[in-house]
């Protein structure tokens, strides 16, 4: 369940649970204050601020609003997608966002990590995300496939990121995803 979802599942208990999430979701989960929120989400700081207040209740639209504002500030879209789990030195020297492989668009979503423990979790967060497959360094592939439900490719030394993108794509069709 992503954090949009949960906004939503407030949104459906109750008006009091609604403003904790949203306010929750906003500065703790996204890390912005609520006029940055409001920035990003074309939602006036002072309609926002009513929400939370308990001063007004959001309309539908506001509603939706708000919850394609955390998709689009949590980077997910409902677009497949092949995550990308490396070092940021790594991360940086990919080029490519989208590429194409046996003639199919496929997008690349990077996810940083420095430690095992960060590949693990940024592993999770993609599979949650909605990745389709993931590519990562040896070290920790061998863990991740046996905890995650997605293909899982690995990017080998002298072989480039791309190679393993391709590679995770094949993948994915022989997952059927």
């Amino acid at each position: 369940m992503t954090i949009a979802d949960d906004v939503i599942a407030a949104a459906f208990q109750s008006d009091e649970e609604f403003r904790k999430t949203l306010e929750r979701v906003i500065k703790k989960d996204l890390g912005l204050s609520i006029t940055e929120f409001g920035d990003r989400s074309g939602i006036s700081p002072s309609t926002l601020y009513k929400i939370l207040n308990g001063d007004r209740d959001p309309n539908l639209g506001t509603l939706r609003e708000v919850v394609e504002a955390i998709r689009n500030i949590e980077g997910l879209s409902r677009e497949k997608f092949i995550a990308v789990i490396a070092a940021r030195q790594v991360l940086d020297r990919i080029s490519e966002r989208e590429m194409f492989v046996d003639g199919k668009r496929i997008v690349v979503r990077e996810y940083s990590a420095m430690t095992m423990e960060d590949a693990i979790v940024a592993a999770i967060k993609a599979e949650r995300d909605g990745a389709q497959a993931l590519v990562c360094a040896p070290i920790v592939s061998y863990t991740l496939e046996k905890v995650l439900r997605i293909p899982v490719a690995t990017i080998m030394p002298g072989n480039s990121v791309v190679a393993a993108i391709e590679n995770a794509s094949k993948k994915v069709r022989s997952f059927g995803h």
